[in-house]
């Protein structure tokens, strides 16, 4: 670990957000490759991924984000630490309240008729890969953000506490394109199509991860608002989305389960090794 810490540490936060970010890409594309394996998936099953996929965003929100962007406040603006976290958190979830809104998208377990965004005649597919897409952002910007805080040394980020956030992104997104690719597989969508669009779904992490970096290295007095904004949007995609397609069939209590494991992974990752 202490080398890989020291190597993230030589290539500096862009690359190394590009690395962890296409590190959860891959972890993706992982679970998306079930397909080629099974064709359909236990719904018990999916809906405790789900809820997995759910604790993991929460506590990574808090563990990851907002306690290191309250930490930074408290040298970057005295007498008002609580006012960078508590506008960057509202207006991440305002972002991504407005994508919900504009960017239309259908959730995993929903039906056709329950399409959210603008109306469009697009295909049910592209519809549930914009779904996780806009799922995804936030997960991307997150990890690039806080390797910028760590490579700036801010109070409360470093880069082994980045790392695990990668990690607990990386691990989530597994169950999460297992998610993906299994329900475009029951629908007659290829192996190779429902793989290749599980994985694509998570393409935009390494973008908005890179984006994450450059933007708090060049803007250092924005970084406690931008980890609140990763905050606040992950949060708004759990209670939005996650939970909801968790809660629509008899599994709610496994599913909760689920959630809770999800939780304990990140904050066990990120008290261990951040």
């Amino acid at each position: 670990m202490e080398r890989l810490i020291g190597y993230m540490q030589e290539i500096g936060p862009v690359r190394a957000a590009l690395l962890a970010t296409l590190f959860t890409w891959m972890l993706t594309a992982a679970g998306a490759s079930f397909v080629f394996l099974f064709k359909t998936m236990n719904r018990k099953a999916l809906d405790v991924m789900l809820g997995f996929t759910g604790g993991v965003m929460v506590a990574a929100s808090f563990w990851s984000l907002l306690n290191p962007a309250i930490e930074m406040s408290e040298t970057m603006y005295p007498g008002m630490k609580w006012m960078p976290a508590a506008v960057g958190f509202l207006f991440g979830a305002l972002f991504i309240y407005i994508l919900d809104k504009t960017m239309p998208h259908l959730h995993i377990n929903f039906g056709d008729d329950e399409s959210e965004g603008v109306k469009t005649a697009w295909h049910r597919t592209t519809l549930l890969i914009l779904a996780i897409t806009l799922h995804n952002i936030p997960e991307g910007l997150a990890v690039g953000v806080l390797f910028g805080a760590a490579a700036l040394g801010m109070d409360g980020a470093s880069f082994a506490g980045a790392i695990a956030l990668a990690i607990g992104i990386g691990i989530q997104n597994f169950p999460e394109g297992i998610a993906v690719a299994m329900p475009l597989r029951r629908q007659g969508v290829s192996r190779f199509k429902s793989f290749w669009y599980g994985q694509l779904s998570a393409i935009v992490e390494p973008v908005a991860g890179v984006l994450g970096a450059l933007l708090v290295v060049f803007m250092q007095p924005i970084l406690p608002f931008a980890l609140s904004f990763a905050a606040g949007a992950m949060i708004y995609v759990v209670v939005e989305e996650v939970i909801p397609e968790t809660q629509r069939d008899k599994f709610t209590d496994v599913a909760v389960l689920g959630f809770i494991g999800g939780f304990l992974v990140m904050m066990i990752l990120d008290v261990a090794l951040g």
